[in-house]
């Protein structure tokens, strides 16, 4: 699978500085505010750009000054690399952008890259035109350039995941278009669409495991009901039935810890094929019981077998689940954020008494309010 292999980063929200190598399997953990968030919320602004809605999101955020690393006067530019290993070489984006009028951000700078396997000297490089409010890949992938076109399946392949909004309007409770099923929406929008479409697929093995996952996490649990229906059959809405019961239950009689629970399991259990290049979730153990976390945490790591995860939590039942070398301690001194993997030697004797969530809650792995 295509990895991405290292991410620089500076100038962003409280990460002044970064350089992370990344792993198949990446756990973040660090006090509130040590940055861990931002980092996600990095790859989410990466969404939104590949979307050509930098501007919304950066508008949206508090524009330019809550994104630059303490405003634009201490720093006025923001610049990222993102190197990916693929099956032939290594592909690598690179931007800076800086502070403009309107408290806004625009491209200084956009280059990508691609290295051969076996190739001798530089590697062929695009610099995509500044000045631009929005990217420059899609009208260079547009036009025909290869590195571009990879560069943006790559880029667009870095999704994240936030489940956290389960409150009555919130999109995954409402009725959602029954053919927007090719890939599960960030907030989970159109999970009964996705449902509904693996179990209707020609080999519906991975919605029935999904199905057997959730009702470990809710024993009450027994499968859903997915009916199209509204005008010409168009809608579907996460309709679900109960162990012992005729009723139909909407998703409005599910708790938000379920139906986190049951987006959670969907993204991870469904086709390989239909995975991502690489996943991000941030604090996944929300609302859940101490059990489904750890089930989730399984799923995590046969998740990582088929594409890459990153993921950002506070849960040491959920670091517990990890290795050693899949654990990045994220902490925050009074100027910025800072990141770095564990040591499995150093840590060796340690372990040989403590899980590495004791550990944490020590504060021998870093990463605590002291």
């Amino acid at each position: 699978m295509d990895i991405l292999r290292r991410i620089s980063l500076r100038g962003y929200k409280s990460i002044r500085e970064m350089d992370l190598e990344l792993r198949a399997l990446n756990v973040l953990i660090g006090v509130n505010g040590a940055g861990k968030s931002n980092l996600v919320s990095f790859f989410k602004m990466l969404n939104e750009m590949m979307g050509e809605r930098l501007q919304q999101y950066i508008a949206a955020s508090g524009r330019a000054q809550s994104l630059l690393h303490f405003g634009p006067k201490v720093t006025p530019q923001l610049e990222a690399t993102l190197e990916f290993d693929v099956d032939n070489g290594s592909d690598s984006y690179s931007m800076r952008m800086f502070h403009a009028a309107g408290d806004t951000l625009m491209f200084a700078e956009e280059k990508l890259s691609f290295l051969r396997q076996g190739w001798v000297g530089s590697p062929k490089t695009v610099t995509l035109e500044p000045g631009r409010p929005e990217t420059g890949i899609r009208k260079s992938a547009e036009g025909g350039e290869a590195v571009a076109k990879v560069l943006r399946r790559l880029l667009n392949e870095c999704r994240v995941f936030h489940f956290h909004d389960t409150s009555p309007t919130s999109r995954v409770r409402q009725y959602c278009y029954v053919g927007d099923s090719r890939w599960l929406m960030p907030d989970g929008g159109n999970l009964a669409a996705v449902l509904y479409a693996l179990k209707d697929a020609q080999n519906a093995v991975a919605y029935h495991r999904i199905v057997s996952t959730v009702r470990q996490i809710a024993p009450y649990f027994s499968d859903f009901v997915l009916e199209p229906s509204g005008p010409n059959n168009k809608e579907i809405i996460l309709n679900w039935s109960q162990k012992a019961s005729d009723q139909i239950f909407g998703p409005h009689q599910l708790s938000d810890g379920t139906l986190r629970a049951i987006s959670l399991v969907t993204l991870l259990l469904q086709p390989v094929e239909n995975l991502p290049n690489v996943i991000i979730v941030d604090e996944p153990e929300l609302g859940l019981h101490p059990a489904a976390k750890t089930i989730i945490a399984g799923l995590l790591k046969k998740a990582s077998h088929h594409c890459q995860v990153i993921v950002a939590t506070q849960s040491s039942a959920l670091v517990d689940a990890f290795d050693a070398a899949d654990i990045v301690v994220a902490e925050r001194d009074e100027k910025s954020s800072t990141f770095k993997r564990l040591d499995e030697v150093k840590l060796a004797e340690w372990l040989e008494e403590y899980s590495l969530g004791q550990l944490w809650e020590k504060n021998v792995l870093g990463g605590g309010p002291f």
